[in-house]
């Protein structure tokens, strides 16, 4: 079964996937290989160190995977070869940086908060809501893609950094491609960005699932070693930070931390923690069709079967460990809140009081005023209706439930509230 074709591309995809935009991909025709692309990246920035050889391993099988199953249109050829490089470029950048600046090394990300929960469950409302406290610092689109150099502390200057353009320009690259994606998930250089794209630079993170069919690589990324890409996580984090008052909170964010919640807390022995929870049913239908948008930008072949399938093995898998977690004291007493999606759709505002409260933080009338006019400005479907639906996987609805069972009963979730 291939992903329903909901969308109208706009005529400059067709031609490009056609050959007729030709000489706009040719920087993208030769084959992917390590040795090609690092040397690129190395003429590019005129740089030569990537620090740790860790990352040469999982790139080299992503390269592999790309060529051999991502099946990718030109178009989306093109665009992950500058996805790779940009990747590549800011890790020698990184590792520049702080051979000039020996002193990064001695920030400290102090106390930081994690909006962790599977996707689909209310992790980026939350987030974008606790952006909205000045006490936080949530790290923007534009960060995240291009930390170096660190961004100037003045608002002015923050604002009106040259790097901006450039990844607006990359990161609405994906809904000019659907026409879609922006009903399912909004980015933008000015909007919170997930710490996957941090952990990418270590080529240890599961935005390249998302984007791609690449089998060996995401059934190498479920079993290997992520300390790497927490470590290249925390540096960067210390970049951003670097000439920054240290009064503001880290406020951070992931479902992929799900997997790793272990040595997340090893990199961050401090942070807090805010889960979030919502029927696992509902959930894989509409991280399916968010995966099968994602791809479509890069391939014409896209099975919704095998994403929702691969994500339903994933997530049995991580949230039985998350009540393991819960019940073997991972967790520190104070350091973890957990809310439920359906109270924080009814009462949003009630929901973050208590996650305050729960972890005791200050939850200014400045903060909470700001909270609620973001949310008076943002109503439900105002970049259109996502539409999904289970039966769309191919997968027993009652089977799949059962599976989840545990969980659900552990942690008080509610039944599906759309599938």
């Amino acid at each position: 079964m291939q992903a329903p074709a909901d969308r109208t591309r706009p005529e400059w995809v067709r031609l490009a996937n056609e050959g007729a935009l030709g000489p706009l991909l040719e920087e993208s025709a030769e084959p992917f290989s390590l040795d090609g692309v690092l040397g690129r990246a190395r003429a590019l920035t005129g740089l030569d160190d990537f620090g740790s050889d860790d990352f040469h391993e999982p790139l080299a099988l992503l390269l592999r995977d790309l060529e051999a199953h991502a099946r990718l249109t030109a178009l989306g050829r093109w665009q992950t070869y500058r996805y790779l490089l940009r990747l590549l470029r800011v890790r020698l950048q990184i590792r520049d940086y702080e051979a000039r600046d020996p002193g990064v090394a001695d920030e400290r990300v102090e106390a930081p908060l994690f909006v962790v929960g599977a996707p689909r469950t209310g992790t980026s409302i939350l987030h974008a809501l606790l952006a909205r406290d000045p006490a936080h610092r949530v790290p923007e689109g534009w960060e995240l893609l291009m930390p170096v150099p660190p961004p100037s502390p003045d608002p002015a200057a923050f604002a009106a950094d040259p790097r901006i353009p450039a990844a607006e320009a990359e990161l609405r690259f994906f809904d000019q491609v659907t026409g879609t994606l922006d009903a399912i998930h909004v980015y933008g250089a000015r909007l919170p960005k997930e710490c996957l794209s941090a952990q990418s630079f270590a080529f240890r993170s599961q935005e390249f699932p998302a984007r791609y069919h690449v089998p060996n690589y995401t059934a190498w990324l479920l079993g290997c070693d992520m300390a790497p890409a927490y470590d290249l996580h925390r540096r960067v984090l210390r970049i951003l930070q670097r000439g920054f008052p240290r009064h503001r909170r880290w406020v951070l964010k992931s479902p992929a931390h799900l997997h790793s919640l272990p040595e997340l807390l090893d990199a961050y022995p401090d942070a807090r923690l805010a889960v979030t929870h919502r029927d696992p049913i509902t959930v894989l239908g509409s991280v399916t069709s968010l995966i099968a948008t994602l791809r479509g930008v890069h391939s014409d072949d896209v099975s919704y079967p095998a994403i929702g399938r691969y994500h339903a093995d994933l997530y049995v898998h991580d949230l039985d460990r998350l009540v393991d977690h819960d019940t073997g004291g991972v967790f520190a007493p104070g350091r973890v809140h957990h809310s439920q999606y359906a109270d924080f759709m009814t009462a949003p505002l009630d929901t973050v009081r208590a996650l305050y409260d729960a972890l005791g933080m200050e939850l200014t009338d400045d903060a909470e005023d700001r909270m609620r006019t973001y949310l008076d400005a943002r109503p439900k479907d105002k970049h259109g209706v996502h539409r999904y639906e289970f039966d769309d996987l191919g997968l027993d609805r009652a089977h799949e439930s059962s599976r989840f069972g545990r969980y659900r009963t552990h942690f008080g979730v509610p039944a599906a509230d759309h599938a």
